[in-house]
């Protein structure tokens, strides 16, 4: 169902063509946005308009939101979903992978908010969600470099909030459990035994499944929307209540 708070808004969605920001896509058309994703891949099929672009790349992304202006005339949501996964400790992931994923996750988030921020400032009711994890506020056994990863997008949130409360520009974070996606998938197949992995990942979850795509993406929507204009600077946990509930082992 459509809401007409979401209807002629403009939304950016990272990463929007698998996982979360797929399931971010499909949700805020149906509310209403004209959407525009930002993907390494645009192989993919998808409802809103494409194109490809490596957070990573600096050059790339002003392309991309050239274009967007071009076509739509304004930015008014910004979804940060796109990110890369990473297992292991602190001896297990080298100082390639450490500048990999941080380069992606943080580096990355950072490039797309710094070019689409000017056109988010002329917006009415301009938001920005960006996707970070459960990890990020619950020790997690085996994550480090990916907790860290998180734990600096959910610290830049709330700079980032702190920055821009006058410009109008409002900045939360989804912090999900462990969530059906693509990665965790890939982490599954490459397990020795798969089905007994996937059943340690929904032991840990207090509801015991893993969290699903279009329930992350519910809780994008209610940040983005100009329903939540008083809401700001916020982390909102979509984690069947780790942050709350979970004690690591």
């Amino acid at each position: 169902m459509s809401d007409p708070h979401f209807e002629g808004l403009v939304a950016v969605v990272t990463g929007g063509l698998s996982g979360i920001g797929a399931a971010c896509v499909t949700r805020l058309i149906e509310l209403g946005a004209r959407v525009v994703v930002l993907d390494r891949d645009t192989s993919e099929s998808s409802d809103a308009l494409c194109f490809a672009a490596d957070v990573t790349d600096a050059d790339a992304v002003d392309i991309a939101i050239h274009s967007t202006i071009s076509r739509y005339g304004r930015i008014d949501i910004l979804v940060n979903s796109a990110g890369v996964g990473a297992a292991g400790t602190v001896s297990e992931n080298n100082a390639d992978e450490w500048r990999r994923v941080l380069d992606i996750n943080v580096i990355g988030t950072a490039n797309v908010i710094r070019t689409c921020l000017p056109h988010l400032i002329a917006s009415p009711t301009a938001s920005v969600v960006t996707v970070a994890s459960a990890v990020a506020t619950t020790g997690f056994p085996n994550r480090v470099l990916y907790t860290a990863s998180k734990g600096a997008v959910l610290s830049m949130t709330r700079a980032l909030a702190a920055d821009h409360l006058h410009d109008g520009v409002r900045f939360n974070a989804v912090c999900p459990g462990t969530t059906e996606t693509p990665w965790i998938g890939r982490l599954l197949d490459s397990a020795d035994d798969p089905e007994t992995a996937r059943a340690a990942l929904e032991a840990r979850q207090p509801h015991r499944r893993l969290i699903a795509a279009d329930e992350v993406a519910e809780a994008v929507a209610y940040l983005a929307s100009p329903r939540a204009a008083s809401t700001n600077g916020v982390t909102l946990s979509v984690d069947a209540g780790i942050a709350s509930l979970y004690t690591a082992s």
